[in-house]
């Protein structure tokens, strides 16, 4: 088969008499005109690096550079726009927030019982002190002589309130627990550290022993419960409570 001739490279003569800006490579004049060199295409007006953006323009979504007129403006309204409604909301949903990560920790953690340090009652039955409220006997109970009667419990220290159990009437046993009187609310009124003070309502049902009520009070200091509704005797008959338990998380 015939073979093909290899072709022949011919040297370009370069006119050397050309004036201009010699290249910063090899040195070979060249038109200002050109943009690189036309012995070795070494550009001959290299770009200049672009100077170091300040600190705050290296933060998300300030690093991109931008042309003038390009929406700076607009990205910088929206980003402001943004910052004031998180600022806003995380304002206005503190409190919020704080409870439900309160109570998170109430359902995560495990109740422990805490004793008053003082016991006072409104009005007591000699035979039936209100210590007798927060003795851990069922059997005994403090006899208030009649709704509206109030006991007040002290205690040592702040504490996180997560619970409070009642156990109403005069004795967990049925006969003995129908033979009393008892309210079938309890108005619990909280005092924190601050003097601050939180209400809630008890509403026991009429049946013999404990019931559980979930409270979720911070820093309580003093509990005051107020007996009302009165049920098996006649409304200015003794009531009877055997026993307040308090719970504290641990």
């Amino acid at each position: 088969m015939p073979v093909a001739p290899r072709p022949v490279v011919r040297p370009l003569a370069v006119n050397d008499n050309v004036a201009g800006v010699p290249c910063p490579a090899c040195g070979t004049p060249n038109p200002p005109d050109r943009r690189f060199c036309r012995r070795c295409a070494t550009p001959l007006t290299p770009s200049t690096a672009a100077a170091p953006l300040p600190w705050w323009r290296t933060v998300w979504p300030f690093r991109r550079r931008t042309r003038a007129g390009s929406g700076r403006m607009v990205r910088f309204l929206v980003v402001l726009t943004v910052v004031l409604a998180l600022c806003a909301a995380g304002f206005l949903l503190l409190p919020a927030g704080r409870h439900l990560v309160q109570d998170t920790l109430d359902k995560l953690g495990k109740a422990k019982a805490v004793t008053p340090t003082r016991v006072q009652a409104s009005a007591e039955l000699p035979a039936h002190p209100v210590r007798q409220s927060t003795d851990g006997l069922s059997n005994r109970y403090w006899g208030a002589p009649g709704p509206g009667t109030s006991a007040t419990y002290t205690f040592g220290k702040p504490f996180r309130l997560v619970a409070v159990i009642v156990t109403n009437g005069a004795s967990p046993a049925p006969e003995e627990y129908a033979k009393q009187g008892r309210a079938l609310r309890i108005d619990m009124e909280v005092t924190d550290r601050d003097g601050a003070t939180v209400h809630k309502k008890l509403v026991l049902s009429d049946k013999p022993g404990p019931q559980t009520f979930p409270t979720g009070i911070s820093d309580a200091t003093t509990i005051r419960l107020t007996l009302e509704e009165p049920a098996g005797s006649a409304p200015q008959s003794p009531l009877a409570l055997a026993e307040v338990e308090f719970f504290q998380r641990s």
